[in-house]
């Protein structure tokens, strides 16, 4: 099968089309959500990824995946009424129970190891500012945007332009929550524990990369596919 995208295709377009290129993105720590609108030949040339290679990588996986059903081919397909509340059901859920979870780890952790490990400081400084940025967020989603979105059509005109810059602003703050995440990978070399970890750190370090994966495909999900409905309609 020839692939269905080039090296001169979209990141975020790779994704839609094949959607465990993101394991592949994730590994280059290309990113495909907030900054998934650029060609993929400039953003292997960001992370220094040969973009050959990269393509027989991506080659491979699409030769693999066959004619699999996925969920982004499936969200792509789903109305926009149930494709938020799906939204609401696999990622907002989810989301608010593994921070509540997750906080005590990150608190002792940072608190019995913060000494001898400072940037655990700063794990537990940006772990809190996104926990606060992500609940914000998903909370103005749900009681706001969300129902506004579903009557787009039937808006006033002036509304509906206030609506749509509400979905920038949206934009925005996951450009925000990105780049927390990218911090955080960064100053825990790749969520990798130091040799001498107790158990209680390592899951730390392991929840906060789930939480990364989990947070890049909710972007994804609504950047690239629920909002572009409603922007590139106006």
């Amino acid at each position: 099968m020839s692939l269905p995208f080039s090296a001169t295709s979209l990141v975020k377009d790779i994704v839609n089309e094949l959607p465990k290129s993101s394991d592949i993105f994730k590994r280059h720590r290309i990113d495909f959500c907030c900054g998934g609108n650029i060609p993929l030949t400039e953003a292997a040339a960001q992370r220094n990824v040969d973009v050959d290679s990269l393509m027989e990588e991506l080659n491979e996986v699409y030769q693999k995946s066959g004619n699999e059903p996925t969920d982004i081919k499936t969200w792509m397909a789903t109305g926009s009424a149930e494709l938020i509340e799906q939204i609401k059901e696999k990622f907002h859920r989810p989301l608010e129970e593994e921070l509540s979870q997750l906080s005590p780890y990150v608190t002792k952790v940072s608190r019995v190891h913060g000494d001898r490990r400072p940037e655990l400081l700063k794990v537990y400084e940006l772990y809190y500012e996104l926990k606060k940025e992500l609940l914000e967020h998903t909370a103005k989603e749900e009681e706001s945007i969300f129902p506004l979105l579903l009557k787009l059509e039937t808006t006033p005109e002036a509304e509906r332009t206030r609506i749509l810059e509400e979905i920038r602003q949206l934009e925005k703050e996951h450009d925000h929550a990105g780049a927390i995440l990218k911090e955080l990978r960064e100053i825990t070399s790749d969520f990798t524990p130091p040799f001498d970890a107790c158990g209680t750190y390592r899951l730390m370090y392991k929840r906060l990369e789930m939480l990364e994966e989990q947070t890049f495909m909710h972007v994804h999900l609504e950047n690239n596919i629920l909002f572009p409905r409603y922007l590139t309609a106006n």
